[in-house]
């Protein structure tokens, strides 16, 4: 069994990933690959969240928030995370795809460059959850690992949650189940074995102007709020992945 230390974002969504349940023999470089990539937008979210107040400032022109920025210091958030050193180049066929997500990320930084540095408007829509997305779906189209945000809650229509996915989250609701507690199942999916990962996530206090009280509540966005309160479920990280 491999466990996982809790990690909480600072801003944005609070992410909790606890041990994963007992695999197969074949299922274990996955699993551990599984957690870089998990801990990859972990880390991503928060330097997302730590820049936001600038990405959404109407009145200045250059924010300064690059890829190479992004690289940087996500870099050594990662570091933190994951004891992993991004900046040394890649070995093995697992370094290739943490790489592969670093380099989604970098680019999902560069396409949203206009927007972010755009005057006038505060609001960008360029949040930890939508890089995140955009993240997952460019490193899909570039190697067919599935790595996407979910909730029963979900405002995206690609958020929303599989039959796996739905199962897990109920799972996740249930008083009896750790909290922060991860889940994972290899399973059969076309016809091939697969490795599904779910963590879960809970809403921080920087959620809660966008997601919080009073349920309904139009946000900066113009979705309605969710109505959590702090250390509600919002979703989870499920991630799906082939197994040899």
């Amino acid at each position: 069994m491999r466990t996982f230390s809790p990690t909480y974002i600072v801003a944005g969504l609070l992410l909790c990933l606890g041990p994963l349940t007992p695999l197969p023999a074949a299922a274990a470089g996955e699993a551990d690959l599984a957690d870089l990539l998990v801990k990859m937008i972990q880390a991503g979210r928060t330097i997302m969240a730590k820049h936001q107040v600038e990405i959404n400032n109407p009145d200045l022109v250059d924010k300064g928030f690059t890829p190479e920025v992004f690289e940087k210091e996500i870099t050594q958030k990662y570091l933190e995370l994951a004891k992993y050193d991004l900046s040394q180049p890649p070995k093995t066929p697992q370094d290739k795809l943490v790489h592969a997500l670093l380099q989604a990320a970098k680019e999902v930084v560069s396409d949203h460059q206009p927007a972010i540095n755009r005057l006038g408007i505060s609001y960008k829509n360029f949040i930890p959850a939508v890089w995140a997305r955009k993240t997952g779906e460019k490193f899909e189209r570039a190697t067919g690992v599935r790595l996407k945000l979910t909730s029963a809650n979900y405002r995206y229509q690609g958020n929303k949650p599989d039959d796996f996915e739905a199962e897990v989250l109920k799972l996740f609701e249930d008083k009896d189940y750790p909290k922060g507690k991860g889940y994972s199942r290899t399973m059969m999916q076309d016809g091939k074995p697969v490795l599904r990962v779910v963590v879960p996530e809970y809403a921080g206090k920087a959620c809660l102007s966008c997601h919080g009280e009073p349920k309904g509540q139009r946000d900066i966005s113009g979705n309605g709020k969710e109505g959590w309160v702090e250390g509600s479920l919002a979703g989870a990280i499920s991630l799906t992945m082939s197994v040899k």
